[in-house]
């Protein structure tokens, strides 16, 4: 697919797609994954709250999106199957919901392709993000999605693995191939201090984090409507219920939807 390699398998090191799933209290993870985990837990006790209000925020708008006309979601850097998944999500606003899982992990991959059981409805595509039109163009993808159709784009906690001017041209290209009605899902990690921001970049051995602004991440959607709240923390965007009031964090998750008109 030339999408470059994919991520190697190695139990002794951690990988983030099992940072992430043990996180979310999953089991697809290794002593190496939750020895991090610990440590970065220690950095930033809030790490697994970001991670579960990010799976929130991603539900919420994959519904907002599904109810608003979207029946195709193609979900960038998945990582591990988790419940409710973004097929189920979709699937109860729009019964002929289409979704392609992509991610440059075959073990991502194999875990994902062995849960569904969905043929023609749901599929695991491997890609690598920092190559949109490749992921697009894949023949694994394409049997799927009709790209002259409105189609979401989930990009969930997965630019943080990017600097700023790469992941724009990430999201770019993405938001050049969609036709109107489409729609874009962002959520991106961001800290108010940089002490503790350099201390989770430092310890964050599984891949180089970088750090993006709000103002980055609002140009992120340059061109498309953003979706009421707008731009704002994953934990605030059109809540089920109104969230407790904790005040600020030293680190947090913005997030936001944007619309292509």
């Amino acid at each position: 697919m030339g999408n470059g390699p994919l991520v190697p398998f190695n139990a002794r090191k951690p990988n983030v797609a099992r940072l992430h799933d043990y996180a979310l209290g999953g089991k697809d993870n290794f002593a190496a994954d939750r020895e991090m985990a610990a440590a970065l837990e220690e950095i930033f006790p809030l790490a697994p709250v970001l991670a579960r209000e990010n799976r929130e925020f991603v539900a919420r708008a994959v519904g907002y999106a599904a109810r608003h006309g979207v029946a195709q979601f193609i979900d960038v850097g998945s990582g591990m199957p988790a419940s409710p998944g973004v097929h189920e999500i979709a699937g109860l606003a729009s019964p002929d919901a289409r979704v392609a899982y992509v991610d440059n992990d075959p073990v991502v991959i194999s875990h994902t392709a062995a849960l569904l059981t969905s043929p023609g409805r749901v599929a695991a595509v491997p890609g690598d993000a920092r190559r949109p039109r490749d992921i697009l163009a894949s023949p694994g993808l394409t049997a799927l999605i009709d790209a002259g159709k409105p189609f979401c784009v989930i990009l969930a906690t997965i630019l943080d693995f990017f600097e700023p001017a790469q992941a724009a041209q990430i999201v770019a290209a993405f938001r050049h191939a969609m036709p109107a009605g489409s729609f874009l899902i962002v959520s991106v990690g961001v800290s108010n201090d940089p002490a503790l921001a350099q201390d989770w970049i430092k310890a964050y051995s599984a891949a180089r984090v970088h750090l993006h602004s709000r103002e980055q991440i609002a140009g992120y959607f340059a061109g498309l409507e953003l979706v009421e709240p707008g731009l704002t923390e994953a934990r605030l965007w059109r809540p089920l219920q109104p969230p407790p009031a904790d005040g600020p964090r030293p680190a947090d998750l913005l997030a936001g939807v944007g619309r292509k008109a």
